[in-house]
Formats: C-alpha cells, sequence, structure tokens
C-alpha cells in the first residue's frame, strides 16, 4: 500500500553513541550530523529534512542522553534533549546499541520514551556485529513498541525498512518546506555552524581522549576567493592552556592535522578547493554561554 502526502516529525532518541547520527546520514545520504565514537559528540537537536513520493518526514537527531551529569556541558546537552521531547511529535525511533549491556543511563532514556503517547519504533543498531551482543537485556521492551527492527547503520542495512515504516505510522500532512529550495537536508544548522562542527569532529577524531571534551568549535568567516578557493577562518576554544599545547601539537603538527582533515572533507562535498586557517584559544567559561 503507497502512502501519499504524509508528514510528520519523527525523533531519534537514545543513549550517546548508539548511532543515531549514523543512521540519519545513511538515510540522507548526505552528511548533516557529526559522528565520532566519543560520548557528548552530538550538541544540540539537528532538524532534517526527508522527502519521497510518499511525503517528508522532519527527523530531530537529539543529543545522546546521560545518566550521570558530572559536568555543566552534560547537564545542557541532556535539558536539549529533553526539550526536543516537549515538541508535538509524531513517531518516536528508539535506538539501541544490542553490543553494550544495558545501564543506568537506558533506563533513563527508557523513562522519558515511555511518558510519549505517540507511536514508537524500537530499533537494534549496529546488526552487522554478531558479538558481543546484550539483546536478551532488552527483549523485555518488544511489548512496548509498535514495531521492532534491527538495522545497521554503517553498512545501510534495513534502513529502508526503518523509512517505510515511519511512512505508515506519519498521519497526512502538509510538507514542511519545498525541499528543491533547501541548500541542504538541514533546516536548523547554517553553513557556519556546520562546518564548526565538522572542525569539532576532526578534532575528536585526532586528539587524545581527554582533550575533546575540553573543547568547542566556531567559524569566523567563509569567503570565496577571486581565484575560486574557498577561505575557511575558524577556532578552537578550549578551556585550559595545557589542553591548548595538545591541540596545537609539537611545531603545529596537530591543528595542522585537524585543518587537513577539515580540507580534505569539503573539498570532496563542495568540488571547490579549500583553504583552512584555524586559530586556538582559551577561555575556561566557554560551557557557559552554549
Amino acid at each position: 500500500m503507497a502512502f501519499k502526502n504524509k508528514a510528520g516529525i519523527v525523533a531519534l532518541v537514545g543513549r550517546p553513541n548508539v548511532g543515531k547520527s549514523t543512521f540519519l546520514n545513511a538515510i540522507l545520504k548526505t552528511k548533516v550530523s557529526i559522528t565520532s565514537p566519543k560520548p557528548q559528540t552530538t550538541r544540540f537537536a539537528i532538524e532534517a529534512l526527508y522527502e519521497d513520493e510518499r511525503g517528508q518526514i522532519l527527523f530531530i537527531d537529539t543529543p545522546g542522553i546521560f545518566a550521570k551529569i558530572e559536568d555543566t556541558l552534560a547537564k545542557k546537552i541532556n535539558s536539549l534533549s529533553e526539550k526536543a521531547f516537549s515538541q508535538k511529535l509524531d513517531v518516536i525511533v528508539y535506538m539501541i546499541d544490542h553490543t553494550r549491556k544495558r545501564e543506568t543511563e537506558e533506563n533513563k532514556v527508557l523513562g522519558i520514551v515511555r511518558k510519549l503517547s505517540v507511536p514508537k519504533i524500537l530499533v537494534f543498531n549496529k546488526s552487522d556485529i554478531k558479538r558481543p551482543s546484550y539483546k536478551e537485556q532488552y527483549l523485555f521492551l518488544e511489548d512496548e513498541f509498535d514495531y521492532i527492527i534491527e538495522i545497521s547503520a554503517l553498512t545501510r542495512s534495513n534502513i529502508n525498512r526503518v523509512i517505510d515504516t515511519i511512512f505508515e505510522l506519519l498521519p497526512e500532512g502538509k510538507p514542511f518546506a519545498d525541499k528543491n529550495s533547501l541548500p541542504t537536508p538541514l533546516l536548523n544548522v547554517n553553513s557556519n555552524t556546520f562546518i564548526a562542527e565538522l572542525i569539532r569532529e576532526k578534532a575528536f577524531l585526532n586528539l587524545r581522549k581527554e582533550v575533546p571534551y575540553t573543547i568547542t568549535t566556531y567559524v569566523d568567516e567563509i569567503t570565496p576567493r577571486p581565484n575560486g578557493t574557498l577561505y575557511i577562518k575558524g577556532k578552537i576554544i578550549t578551556n585550559s592552556d595545557r589542553y591548548k599545547g595538545m591541540i596545537i601539537g609539537k611545531n603545529g603538527s596537530m591543528i595542522k592535522e585537524i585543518g587537513m582533515a577539515v580540507r580534505k572533507e569539503l573539498e570532496v562535498s563542495t568540488a571547490k578547493k579549500v583553504f583552512v586557517e584555524l586559530t586556538v584559544e582559551v577561555n575556561p567559561h566557554w560551557e557557559e554561554s552554549l
């Protein structure tokens, strides 16, 4: 049965690092949300639009919810996630990583999901990984959800089934936007924010374990040069001089590595020559400005 003229808001929910951002990127076939193996990668809700002949889905990729609030940043991330649930939602996609044990963090997410009286899809991610598996710890949830689907966001296995199921559950409605007029599928992120997030992703992937949680990133300038080069000036802000030294690296080696990774990805996505200039600043109170 074909569904047409459907439109609705779908929240992607789960604890940190279950693969929500990878899943959303796979669905949209383009990067809209940064990914890394570290918690706190997604720090604000991403709104992105999917469209096909059946209608439109406005996805909200919520930041992963933390069980323990150990710092100002984690507290703000949890607050932003819970705020996303306060708006009118049509479907919840609750994602679980079956390779991780059920813990307090999972129970906190489930407590939020249980309060929402909308259709719910339980998605087991990372089906491409067979061991370890703690799926039996989550089987009690099956009676609480309308559908249960196993996927691999990384290999894109079975993600079309998730889309089909969402459309089945969505109401008929007017489109959110003319997708042809949008520069990207993103509705709430401009170019500066997107590139700043890309810089943060590359910093997360290149820096030592303790450093990423001390940083935020900004883009001050995006300028097309007469020679066709896209000039980008960005900065990484950290909360301590000792982390600044790690980010810069010996003879500037680390900051060059991060800038090079950003440049390479942007050159592929824009088909332009890109020049990236990065600086590092120290601000012990940057978390308070988020």
